[in-house]
């Protein structure tokens, strides 16, 4: 049967996300993966959601060892407003080598349903890690299913993040800005 792991950002996107594989006829598991995520007990709030939702939708979560902020901020720091473009890296890249390593036949990221996320920016980086990897990058744009997956996870009372997850993101949404 052919496998896909989902880099997963978060318990509300992933919901629907591992059932559109599932109903593609593709095995889905999960890795948590999100060393951008700030500060670390937001981090654990998410993680701690993905565990729950893990439980509750029957799924495999793979939690990566550590919490690479070093490298997040090494990647992304004097490049803030392409910080996005550094951030999917890191983490699509986590997701392919992980897939190769353990078997799976694909990879692919929650983000693809979040109408938030830059899909032509996330498709192109897949598409770079899938060849410069050997492992096929799933692409799938399921943005218009955005609100099934909050349907999904509404009644499960699960934490609900106010923002992307990166400290920029969090200034950005409480502060009201646009960092250029």
């Amino acid at each position: 049967m052919k496998s896909v792991l989902i880099h997963c950002c978060c318990a509300h996107c992933t919901a629907y996300t591992i059932n559109y594989w599932r109903r593609q006829g593709i095995k889905p598991s999960a890795l948590w993966y999100n060393p951008n995520i700030h500060p670390y007990t937001e981090h654990q709030h998410r993680l701690e959601a993905m565990r729950s939702l893990t439980k509750q939708m029957d799924f495999p979560l793979i939690i990566a060892e550590g919490y690479d902020m070093i490298d997040y901020f090494r990647k992304v720091t004097g490049h803030e407003a392409e910080r996005c473009r550094y951030c999917f890296r890191l983490r699509l890249k986590k997701t392919a080598e992980t897939a190769l390593k353990r078997g799976f036949s694909s990879f692919t990221t929650s983000l693809l349903i979040s109408p938030h996320q830059e899909h032509d920016l996330l498709r192109g980086i897949g598409n770079e890690l899938a060849e410069e990897i050997g492992i096929q990058f799933r692409y799938v744009d399921l943005r218009k299913r955005y609100s099934d997956s909050r349907r999904i996870t509404k009644p499960l009372a699960l934490y609900r993040q106010q923002y992307c997850g990166c400290v920029y993101s969090e200034w950005e949404h409480y502060a009201n800005i646009k960092i250029d």
